[in-house]
C-alpha cells in the first residue's frame, strides 16, 4: 500500500506489531509473573552496553523492577530487522529475543518460558 492510505503499515508498525504477538504468547503462560512489566520497543541499543554484554550488538535487553519502577523489557528493531533473512525469520526472531529476555528477567530458561523454544 502506497503511503498515506489507511491500511499502509511502517515497518516501524509491523516490528511492533510482531512483538505484541510474542509477549501475547508469552503473558499466556506466565501473566502472573509478568503482571506489572513493560515491554517496549526501541530503534537501536545505547552505545553503552552493559557489563554482562559481550560486546556484540544487543538485540534486547530486560531491567527488574526496581525503585518502585517496574520491570521492563525492550527489544531493539534494527538490529533484529539487520539479522532477520525474511519476514518469516524476523517474527521468529523477534519472538526468540523477547522469550531469552522474559526468561531473563524471570530468572528461567528460555524453554521453560517457551518449551518450543529453538534458539539462535
Amino acid at each position: 500500500m502506497p503511503p498515506g492510505l489507511p491500511a499502509h503499515r511502517t515497518r516501524a508498525e509491523q516490528f511492533d506489531d510482531l512483538v505484541l504477538d510474542a509477549v501475547e504468547d508469552v503473558e499466556h503462560d506466565w501473566e502472573r509473573q509478568l503482571t506489572g512489566t513493560e515491554f517496549a520497543v526501541e530503534d537501536v541499543p545505547p552505545s553503552d552496553p552493559a557489563p554482562w554484554e559481550d560486546g556484540g550488538v544487543p538485540l534486547g535487553r530486560c531491567f527488574p523492577a526496581q525503585s518502585g519502577q517496574p520491570a521492563r523489557v525492550v527489544v531493539y528493531r534494527r538490529p533484529i530487522e539487520l539479522r532477520a533473512e525474511d519476514p518469516e525469520d524476523l517474527a521468529d526472531l523477534v519472538h526468540d529475543v523477547v522469550v531469552e529476555q522474559v526468561a531473563h528477567l524471570l530468572a528461567r530458561t528460555p524453554e521453560e518460558i517457551d518449551p518450543h523454544f529453538e534458539g539462535r
